[in-house]
């Protein structure tokens, strides 16, 4: 599910899985894991790309759908892991966002240091429209990459292209020719930024946000106590057939 390959000095991660490279926890648990030992193997420059036409369109909803509460109780934790893991590694992380990186697909892209989009990739954090809250861990990436446009961007719901996507802090620059090697490129450059400075400022600047993570098991428990009601439960069931009729 998870691919890694050499594109000296930068490593590329590839999420594979299915058609849509959608989350599900065996997933999060294999990127949370495959982060761990990149950090402690010396933190290379990372890109994270999605295998076919799709960045990731977010949580698999059919799991969520079928398993119910019991699956949700491992679905959020594992979330919270694989975006703070994103979020925190100490290198430079530059998401090459090649198709739609939808919902927990825009989290994880939002994570990234930087973040280059194809011109006609979709980008946004839907939750909210889907009907399901954010994660604390979810919350505060996208409060960090988006600043003054957080609010319009998560409780809006909407999803972006292009220059939008740029004006509402989801992504740094549109690449219109080949984005792979214009993301390698990045996370290289930013690779010969001198190691210690880069994450000593990295570290400071994203402290407070990675406090809020590591203090958020109150607010996480009612999220996944929303996530996992029969009345979520049917409302995803009801979105997800909506979807298989268009």
């Amino acid at each position: 599910m998870i691919e890694i390959r050499s594109v000296a000095p930068v490593r590329v991660l590839t999420l594979s899985s299915g058609r849509v490279n959608a989350l599900d926890v065996e997933l999060l648990e294999e990127l949370a894991g495959a982060l761990g030992e990149l950090r402690n193997s010396g933190a290379d420059p990372l890109v994270i790309t999605g295998a076919g036409k799709v960045f990731s369109a977010g949580v698999d909803l059919n799991r969520v759908v079928d398993g119910g509460a019991n699956y949700t109780d491992r679905l959020i934790p594992a979330l919270s892991e694989a975006f703070e893991a994103m979020f925190s590694y100490p290198g430079p992380t530059v998401a090459a966002v090649n198709g739609a990186a939808i919902a927990g697909g825009c989290v994880m892209a939002c994570a990234c240091d930087r973040r280059l989009i194809a011109p006609e990739a979709q980008i946004g954090a839907s939750e909210v429209r889907v009907g399901v809250p954010f994660p604390v861990a979810a919350l505060e990436v996208m409060r960090y990459a988006c600043g003054d446009r957080a609010e319009d961007a998560l409780l809006g719901g909407r999803v972006y292209r292009g220059a939008d996507a740029v004006a509402n802090g989801l992504a740094h620059r549109v690449v219109d020719d080949d984005l792979m090697q214009a993301a390698v490129k990045e996370a290289s450059d930013l690779g010969d930024v001198a190691v210690d400075a880069y994450r000593h400022t990295k570290a400071q600047l994203r402290a407070p946000s990675l406090a809020r993570m590591r203090e958020a098991g109150p607010i996480d428990a009612e999220v996944r106590r929303l996530w996992g009601a029969e009345e979520t439960r049917q409302r995803l069931a009801a979105y997800v057939e909506n979807l298989r009729r268009r």
